[in-house]
């Protein structure tokens, strides 16, 4: 047994943490190749290499992805101190390199040199598509402000598709559970996110995120467009193009007649966040949403000008109106706070009522203990509790929305 515990700490020595063993990289310089501060590692990998997100045969792994900064063309190399073969015969590493080509399409680089080459080729790269909105942004660094375009795009754009294959290989590192989509089916939309920068007196382009949008058929002749996917590069993040991107983006489909509300599939705890904000943001400027309309409760006018004029649907709009509403609260008086409070806890208590009434249609055809177990689930004080903890994690996301928007 004790020699079968040495065994295991020695091939415990060829265990590497995937999420630390692969380095990306956004590459503008040549110099940025052996840059350590330019690289950036997966908040996942367990999509390629298992739920425990280990490697396993080598001793120092480094699996790096380089993607130049405008066309991510790409650089892909492993490498390793030692490997457990070198040690011990009857023990096989992972296949860690066939992991990575299963997701990156044909054409990358294995040679630093023919990397470069590449990369001097950037200043040919435009970018896709018809340019949406430019903005600017502060950068403290850099000490100026730097410039940023959102393109909205289709699958028929020169060149397109093969630039969305590389790109789309970063969701797989950073949304939990990304899956790659079908890009043939022309109800895809795509809206990409670059940043201008200059290089010896040249105007190049760096990518910096993207939104796909898929456009759902509602009867008889409206689309519901759903957010698929969206992902601002690590680099960017925390820099605000997540909102921009998104407030664009529903600009874009304001416009449409054919648009009945924009929604988002699965979103994330992150996107509603985002998606607090941009619509809080957008519906400042409605009629129905103003101080005098708020004081007066959730009305069938803020559900049809925010659908009408904006495009969002009635469970959103109402979530607007709760945030504008606290905002506009007094939350230190205590009538004023009661008021918002039991306003908020009875539309939370919505999904509760609903369990009540199942439960009622469930008396006629449970057997009692069947029943006595389902009524402990609804006890009133558990009931109340919850409700609470609901409203109070509400409040806490409202009050971030209000805090970003005094920042804005």
């Amino acid at each position: 047994m004790a020699a079968m515990n040495d065994m295991e700490k020695k091939l415990a020595e060829y265990k590497c943490d995937t999420n630390e063993a692969v380095c990306l990289k956004l590459v503008r310089f040549p110099e940025d190749i052996d840059d350590e501060s330019t690289t950036f590692h997966p908040e996942y990998s367990h999509q390629l290499y298992g739920d425990d997100e280990v490697a396993f045969g080598y001793k120092g792994l480094q699996i790096q992805l380089y993607y130049s900064a405008g066309n991510l063309s790409t650089l892909f190399k492993v490498k390793y101190t030692a490997r457990v073969t070198d040690k011990f015969d009857c023990v096989e590493p992972d296949d860690v390199e066939g992991k990575i080509r299963e997701i990156i399409p044909a054409g990358f680089c294995c040679n630093t040199d023919d990397f470069i080459s590449l990369l001097e080729k950037e200043a040919n790269f435009k970018p896709f598509g018809s340019l949406l909105h430019t903005y600017k942004v502060h950068n403290v660094e850099a000490g100026e402000d730097l410039t940023y375009q959102i393109h909205k795009v289709d699958i028929s754009c020169p060149g397109f598709r093969e630039y969305h294959e590389r790109l789309q290989t970063f969701l797989m590192w950073f949304i939990e559970t990304a899956s790659f989509i079908d890009v043939d089916d022309d109800r895809w939309d795509f809206f990409l996110v670059f940043e201008k920068y200059n290089k010896d007196g040249e105007t190049l382009y760096a990518t910096v995120g993207y939104m796909t949008v898929y456009n759902y058929y509602v009867y008889p002749d409206k689309t519901r467009p759903r957010v698929s996917q969206m992902l601002i590069l690590p680099p960017f993040q925390g820099e605000g193009h997540g909102a921009q991107l998104l407030e664009t983006v529903h600009r874009y489909y304001c416009t449409s007649a054919k648009v009945q509300d924009i929604t988002a599939e699965d979103p994330s705890e992150n996107y509603v966040k985002l998606r607090d904000f941009v619509l809080v943001k957008l519906c400042l400027t409605l009629p129905s949403f103003s101080s005098e309309k708020l004081s007066q409760g959730f009305s069938e006018e803020m559900v049809s000008e925010a659908r009408e004029k904006l495009k969002i649907n009635k469970k959103h709009a109402r979530r607007v109106y709760e945030i504008l509403r606290l905002r506009n609260t007094d939350m230190s008086d205590e009538e004023k706070a009661r008021e918002f409070r039991l306003e908020v806890k009875k539309r939370l208590y919505g999904p509760y009522r609903k369990n009540q009434r199942e439960l009622t249609k469930m008396r006629k055809c449970l057997r009692p203990e069947e029943l006595a177990s389902h009524i402990s689930q609804m006890d009133t004080r558990l009931q109340h509790e919850e409700l609470e903890k609901s409203y109070q994690d509400v409040l806490a996301e409202y009050r971030r929305v209000l805090e970003r928007l005094a920042q804005a």
